[in-house]
């Protein structure tokens, strides 16, 4: 059922709108002629208060615990608010937003955010906290007009920020009055735009439906993202230990898994808003060091009678498969540290070969096509040849990166064809 936004009185203007929080920031108020000049944030409650959850977080918490990554710790009510001189970030307490917008709203004075797709729909204001009546009011959408405020009207596709560089893609981001009837569509937009742009196409193509009805069921439960990521170290273990027996096939449904499990463990933390240092340090830890481990099981599983290949031939498939997978890793540290950018980023062609580039799963997908037809050892001579042919095409690509340097300056990625607003 659709709710009515509070009607505006004259009499009684801060009545308006409520804030959806009771507490205040823990600084004491200050005196009206005080001068601040970091943004504090206001929410808002334009309608009445929804009681809709997205990915376990009421609209109002996932607002909190986003301008809080970014830096913006202090929540006012409307009341404090109107006292203070200085910034703050009005919002609507009904809106989910996407990250990359809030340091816009944050940097941005006399900024009004409204929707893409209606904008009459007034998400968010940035303006002096003596200004709270006339925030209020336009957030409502009632009271003075943007002109009359001086204020710059923006939709989220205006701001020109839709290249998110921590996650190496250009996606326009969304600010959207979360309803009943589009939680659906949010929701499922909320949880891609936790993808990276630059990935392989396990990842990017296979696992993102049945990872968001995973995550999204989790999101409810205590489960955190760590418990996701120690289940999947678990998977690494057992892998391993099929890998290393011979039984390959049953050691490739571990090893589905725990890639299954590393993508959840991932979007559980962004959508929930509980990405921590040691979780990050945890995951990609376990996903820098496993692949060499379970490339050596394999060889020893195939040695010990699962293949008629010589030992030799054996370990000069493993050696080069291990080389492949360190210098290309070294080549991307290099194309950071030197080039100033991820080397997947650089071209269009260039996120198009990190699909299929010699990396875990795609090295899982030839492993289990060939263990399927019952040859474990083409699988493994497959994907020596094919992590060869990786680190060729890498290196040329690395060259061409260094003499565009050269000869034009700063590299800078297909995705960023941005202008910083202005």
């Amino acid at each position: 059922m659709s709710k009515q936004p509070v009607k505006r009185g004259k009499a009684k203007p801060r009545k308006k709108a409520k804030a959806s929080t009771t507490k205040r920031a823990s600084r004491p108020s200050k005196a009206v002629g005080e001068r601040f000049f970091e943004p504090v944030l206001c929410i808002i409650d334009v309608v009445e208060s929804s009681e809709e959850r997205v990915f376990g977080l009421s609209t109002a918490d996932r607002l909190k615990r986003q301008f809080a990554q970014a830096g913006i710790t202090d929540v006012l009510d409307p009341t404090a608010a109107s006292t203070r001189n200085g910034p703050v970030i009005f919002v609507r307490g009904d809106i989910v937003i996407d990250q990359p917008l809030i340091p816009v709203l944050a940097k941005r004075p006399n900024l009004l955010l409204v929707s893409d797709e209606d904008n009459d729909t007034r998400l968010a204001v940035t303006l002096l906290g003596l200004q709270a009546d006339d925030a209020i009011a336009l957030l409502a959408g009632d009271g003075p007009g943007p002109d009359k405020l001086k204020l710059l009207v923006r939709s989220p596709s205006g701001l020109e920020v839709a290249f998110w560089k921590g996650l190496r893609k250009r996606e326009t981001p969304y600010a959207e009055q979360l309803t009943g009837q589009n939680k659906p569509a949010i929701e499922w937009r909320m949880f891609m735009g936790t993808y990276k742009g630059a990935t392989d196409f396990v990842t990017k193509h296979v696992w993102p439906r049945p990872a968001f009805h995973i995550t999204r069921r989790l999101a409810d439960t205590p489960v955190t993202p760590n418990m996701v990521t120690a289940v999947s170290a678990a998977c690494v273990v057992l892998a391993f230990w099929l890998f290393f027996s011979g039984h390959f096939l049953a050691g490739l449904v571990a090893a589905w898994m725990m890639t299954f499990l590393d993508t959840v463990d991932g979007k559980l933390a962004r959508t929930t808003l509980t990405s921590s240092k040691w979780g990050d340090i945890f995951d990609h830890g376990i996903d820098l060091i496993h692949p060499p481990f379970w490339y050596a099981a394999w060889a020893f599983g195939l040695m010990q009678g699962a293949s008629s290949w010589s030992p030799h031939t054996l370990w000069w498939l493993l050696g080069i498969i291990i080389a492949g997978y360190i210098v290309q890793r070294l080549m991307e540290g290099i194309a950071i540290k030197w080039l100033g950018l991820e080397i997947h980023i650089w071209r269009p062609i260039d996120t198009l070969f990190r699909q299929v580039t010699a990396r875990r799963n795609p090295n899982l997908a030839l492993l289990s096509v060939f263990s399927i037809v019952a040859l474990p050892d083409w699988g493994f001579a497959a994907v020596a040849l094919w992590t060869a042919l990786c680190l060729g095409l890498h290196g040329i690509q690395l060259i061409q990166a260094f003499s565009a340097k050269k000869a034009g300056g700063a590299l800078e990625s297909w995705m960023n064809v941005s202008a910083p607003v202005q």
